[in-house]
């Protein structure tokens, strides 16, 4: 442990900084972290609302968000070996272009991070009225925030041991249900039977519903990044946080597109679903091949796999994120501080609780809106990474590596530029008001004087021509 520490110790001096956070995660940590974000059974609360918007077609809507997010991983994986250091894309942004407008990528992705526990809470109060409908929705909020705070406060460690029991029980219930749903279509349930057409149905199939699943899936494998975010806590070298990202993303991917196909292989004759049923559709298709209690246990799993697991991992990102930050001056400085004995950046976490307790009161019943403005944060920020590829290694190191430097990057700044361009209004509103008040923050933070990185980090791109940082494994 002594040596990882010293290892990592090393790394973070190139960059100005000294080991402050507790270097304990493993790669395998890392990807259980990323699969808990990202949430294998996160199809369950939104099926019937995919199956609406694709005709239908729902795995066919996770295959598309695969090809098009995993051009975005590998960016992330670039940038990640090149700069192993918290803050994300904040940090790569601002060590790959320039400070300021690392500035700008950390402020936009603060809006998808900040957001995203309110949309979890929301969502797990959504599932867990339609088990105990007499407590208020609000109650349920403020359970899982304090849960969750405190897990989060006790340190890394714990919250790693937290995140492998919740995956382990996700797991568990998809073999459940994979269990089920191949005994119904064995049977011929209600008509159930072998079928491609969830995944591809060419009488329904059209471009636009492309687009449309384009939008759908980027949110739903938000929390890959995340795992950059920890950079600093992994023992694993240089490599291991871009492993762990693109290892998530395809199993993650594996998860949605078997679940969902069985899910419409189960439904042959269902063309759509009414709008007061959408939002339980998948957990009414559990009852119609099971029983009333397997529906229960299942709108339960779900409900603390959001509400708990993947708002933990939320809630630990977006706090990082927050350290990140104002350890380089962009933020209060006072959210930089380290727990002497737990190791965590405890303000951060404790200001993430009360904020996200704020939104998730003012949010309740209000999904759509949330995850559009989740989206735009996300999006705005991985348009600023690509680029930072290809400044960074294209430009800068003249790399020789054209499809990793060049291409990839291309095609993903093309695509998220897409998937951006046809968001809500509403999203784009309120996502360019954030960007204004993380302007304005940033004028007055250079008024002042204040260093947006410490001098050395931030002209490592110039001092290491060679990538020395990113080469020396």
């Amino acid at each position: 442990m002594a040596d990882q520490q010293s290892a990592g110790s090393g790394d973070l001096a190139e960059f100005g900084y000294k080991q402050e956070l507790n270097r304990r995660l493993s790669t395998v940590d890392l990807l259980i972290y990323g699969l808990v974000f990202m949430v294998p059974i996160a199809p369950w609360a939104i099926y019937g609302t995919v199956f609406n918007e694709a005709k239908g077609m729902v795995p066919l809507v996770y295959i598309i968000g695969l090809v098009a997010m995993i051009f975005t991983a590998l960016s992330y994986a670039q940038m990640s070996r090149a700069f192993p250091i918290a803050g994300s894309v904040y940090s790569y942004v601002g060590r790959g272009i320039h400070p300021k407008l690392g500035f700008i990528a950390g402020w936009t992705i603060l809006l998808d991070y900040l957001l995203v526990p309110t949309l979890l809470y929301v969502f797990a109060a959504e599932s867990m009225s339609g088990i105990f409908p007499v407590l208020p929705k609000f109650v349920w909020i403020v359970v899982f925030l304090v849960i969750n705070t405190l897990i989060n406060y006790i340190g890394i460690s714990f919250t790693a041991v937290v995140n492998r029991l919740f995956l382990a029980a996700e797991l568990i219930f998809i073999v459940i249900f994979v269990i089920m749903a191949v005994v119904a279509i064995a049977h011929g349930l209600d008509g159930a039977t072998f079928t491609t057409k969830p995944v591809f149905n060419p009488d329904q199939f059209s471009l636009p519903l492309v687009g449309t699943a384009l939008s759908i899936a980027v949110l739903s494998f938000l929390g890959f990044d995340g795992i950059a975010t920890l950079s600093e806590e992994s023992k694993g070298g240089h490599r291991s946080a871009g492993i762990a990202m693109i290892l998530g993303l395809f199993l993650v991917a594996t998860f949605f597109i078997s679940q969902t196909w069985l899910a419409g292989m189960l439904i042959p004759d269902t063309t759509s679903f009414p709008e007061d049923k959408a939002g339980n559709a998948f957990f009414d298709i559990v009852a119609r091949v099971s029983s009333h209690g397997w529906q229960v246990a299942f709108l339960a799993m779900n409900a603390l796999a959001v509400g708990i697991a993947n708002a933990v991992a939320a809630q630990s990102a977006t706090s990082r994120l927050l350290f990140s930050m104002s350890r380089d001056g962009q933020l209060p400085r006072f959210l930089a501080h380290i727990n002497a004995k737990n190791k965590v950046p405890e303000r951060a976490i404790l200001l993430v609780g009360a904020i996200t307790l704020v939104l998730g009161l003012f949010f309740v019943g209000q999904i759509g809106l949330i995850s559009s403005l989740v989206n735009f944060g996300a999006l705005t920020s991985f348009l600023l990474l690509h680029l930072s590829v290809i400044i960074y290694f294209g430009v800068r190191r003249r790399s020789a590596n054209v499809v990793l430097h060049w291409v990839v990057p291309i095609i993903g700044f093309c695509i998220i530029g897409f998937v951006l361009w046809n968001a809500e209004p509403a999203a784009k509103i309120g996502g360019i008001v954030w960007l204004i008040i993380g302007l304005l923050v940033l004028v007055y933070y250079s008024r002042r004087g204040i260093g947006i990185l410490p001098e050395h980090s931030a002209n490592v791109a110039a001092q290491d021509p060679d990538g020395a940082a990113q080469d020396k494994e």
